[in-house]
């Protein structure tokens, strides 16, 4: 199996399966010289484990994340760093009813048609599992950022028909939906429990805000920003649509308001307004970089779905096992830390885009 591997200078890749004995990640291309411990990757570990809240799945894992390489005396050497985790609640037995039969909104089909053989057990790589080496490895690109002053900050937008009206960061962590709206979050936490009561889940937009993010961050063609911001993030299984700045919204507006008025002050060019959400020409102006994602309804969910087997035989099925009725609250970590690794990749790549930068890194004389 290709396709593990992102990023082309801070380069990530996640390896492991939903209930094989761990899941892990190698980290190559970060600096050597960042301070780093397993206690600053640990707090993005907790945000997206399991088991936190009636929203989320009832699998118990603590996810205590540790560092294999690459870190000597708490500091980054330069060399690839290696983390693991050990699964430890997986229950296989619940899956054995899915060896063969494939089930509705999931990926058992289409690995089954391209491999000719799946992991049913949790949907082996194709389970959301995968995404605790993601945050793993998102973690540290997130403290190298912040050694530049640059922030990554996802949050949920909304849930089903219920959106945010405001912003508090406080409440943006305090809260199990992981909302920084506290009356939003109480209308969804209502709306969840009556789509539970159906057995049935739920959906929502996740939003991210990019913060202190250099200008010229980016590549004009292929490698944009913005795009590989989309690859970055439509690669999270449950993502279903991407959009930046005003996104589909700005098909149904004009150019003149469209576009962002330039002004110069304090010695910089700046954007009165935002809709392009920080990107221009996939190389970031300077401005906040803001997108969202599209996250769909769990696919796995207690009511009797119509499948078929792998001999084509149709079926009634009842998924067995500990699930999630909706997925935005784990997957804010998830989008935020995709967010980080495409960030440091990109602040990496572009020392070498300007000849003085260079020749002042190696002190040549121009």
């Amino acid at each position: 199996m290709s396709g593990s591997v992102i990023g082309k200078h801070f380069t990530v890749s996640t390896w492991g399966e939903s209930h094989g004995a761990a899941l892990g990640v190698v980290i190559d291309g970060c600096p050597a010289g960042l301070s780093l411990c397993e206690a600053d990757i640990q707090p993005y570990m907790d945000r997206r484990k399991p088991g936190q809240s009636d929203y989320t799945t009832k699998r118990r894992e603590a996810d205590d994340i540790r560092i294999l390489s690459g870190v000597f005396e708490g500091k980054t050497t330069g060399t690839p760093i290696s983390l693991i985790l050990y699964n430890e609640d997986h229950r296989s037995a619940d899956y054995s009813v899915l060896a063969d039969a494939y089930r509705p909104g999931h990926a058992d089909l289409a690995y089954d048609q391209k491999y000719g053989f799946r992991d049913y057990r949790g949907g082996g790589r194709s389970s959301g599992r995968e995404t605790a080496a993601r945050v793993a490895s998102g973690a540290v690109a997130g403290k190298l950022l912040k050694e530049f002053g640059i922030s990554c900050r996802a949050y949920t937008r909304s849930i089903g028909p219920v959106s945010i009206t405001s912003y508090d960061e406080e409440e943006r962590l305090k809260n199990s939906l992981y909302m920084p709206d506290a009356s939003a979050c109480e209308k969804a936490e209502a709306y969840l429990k009556e789509v539970m009561a159906k057995k049935d889940s739920a959906g929502g937009v996740i939003e991210c805000v990019i913060s202190g993010c250099p200008k010229g961050l980016g590549e004009p063609v292929f490698d944009k920003l913005s795009a590989d911001l989309a690859k970055a993030v439509c690669s999270i299984g449950a993502v279903k649509g991407f959009e930046i700045g005003d996104g589909f919204a700005s098909a149904d507006t004009l150019g003149s308001k469209n576009n962002d008025p330039l002004f110069f002050k304090e010695g910089g060019i700046h954007t009165a307004s935002n809709h392009a959400g920080g990107i221009y020409g996939g190389i970031a102006n300077g401005a906040d970089i803001l997108f969202r994602a599209a996250i769909k309804p769990t696919p796995s969910i207690s009511q009797t779905q119509d499948t078929v087997t792998r001999d084509g035989k149709p079926i009634k099925l009842e998924i067995p096992g500990r699930h999630d009725p909706v997925i935005v609250p784990r997957a804010v970590v998830v989008v935020e830390s995709m967010a980080c690794l495409v960030i440091a990749d990109h602040l990496i790549g572009n020392m070498s885009s300007r000849l003085e930068g260079m020749l002042a890194f190696y002190h040549c004389q121009p």
